[in-house]
């Protein structure tokens, strides 16, 4: 079988997604799209046997009951550009294959993760992995960019000064600061990838690696766009609800007007409709 080819897909290869000052994230390569997540749920049928809204169909079926493993035949391979304390965040997701840039063999690059005056907050005072929205005056960001540049600086100038005498590199590297940027390859199937994507777009995740997961979005949308409607109907913008929280849903809701007529206009289809009405049926029942 020929190799999977989606022309909004090829137009965008080693295109360079800018982020952050210095930083950017490339689709080097891609096997397979949407038609492969539907081949391999229909593993006995041919190519061609469906039409699109039956492969749109079974695609959120898919989603929404989480058969994941068909989303795994769909593999991205990624070139980024990053600081490495967004890298030493992101390799927690430990679902895919890295490469990285290895500063044993190579000398680092003079290049830094340099913040805008609109990334510098205060610590938030109710989470202490996050920034608070107050507003920092003009001169203490001025200051922050101040001490950030002249420690870059410093490390790297005794970096370069160290190799210079010859001390190996990967001594000479210790010092550098995590704001240094690095690179690597990573390669990811794309049900991982969207567990990643959930949780690094999301509004709570720090704003560095938001970036980075938002620029991979907009190239995930082009590579599987059916999958990353179904992942943004049923995951992004999809909310959980505990017994307690049902429990005041079925005492608030009026549901009567929900039909599968009603639905069907919305947007949903034939098989949707029917779970969704089993859903409030149960709600109305109390799970029984």
């Amino acid at each position: 079988m020929a190799r999977t080819n989606i022309p909004e897909v090829e137009a965008i290869l080693d295109k360079e997604f800018k982020c952050l000052n210095a930083g950017f994230v490339r689709l080097i390569d891609y096997m397979g799209g949407d038609e492969s997540i539907v081949q391999a749920a229909r593993v006995s049928y041919g190519k061609g046997t469906k039409t699109v809204n039956q492969d749109r169909g079974l695609i959120r079926y898919l989603m929404r009951h989480s058969h994941t493993t068909p989303f795994e035949m769909v593999e991205l391979k990624f070139h980024c550009k990053i600081p490495i304390f967004v890298a030493r965040q992101w390799i927690r997701h430990r679902t895919a294959n890295v490469n990285e840039y290895s500063g044993r063999y190579s000398i680092m690059k003079d290049e830094f993760y340099v913040p805008t005056d609109e990334a510098i907050h205060f610590q938030s005072g109710t989470n202490r992995q996050g920034r608070s929205d107050e507003e920092v005056p003009q001169a203490l960001r001025a200051k922050v960019l101040q001490l950030l540049l002249a420690d870059q600086h410093q490390a790297y100038g005794h970096y370069e000064e160290m190799l210079g005498a010859d001390i190996a590199r990967e001594l000479a590297r210790v010092n550098l600061p995590v704001s240094l940027y690095t690179e690597w390859y990573w390669k990811i199937d794309l049900h991982n990838l969207f567990h990643f994507l959930r949780l690094r777009i999301d509004p709570h995740a720090q704003y560095e690696i938001r970036v980075y997961g938002e620029a991979m979005a907009e190239i995930t949308k082009k590579v599987a766009p059916m999958a990353w409607e179904a992942f943004e109907d049923y995951v992004l913008k999809g909310e959980r609800f505990s017994r307690l929280e049902l429990e005041i849903l079925r005492e608030q809701l009026d549901t009567n007007s929900i039909t599968k007529e009603s639905l069907e206009a919305r947007g949903f289809g034939g098989r949707e409709a029917e779970e969704f009405l089993e859903k409030i049926a149960k709600l109305k029942s109390g799970g029984e």
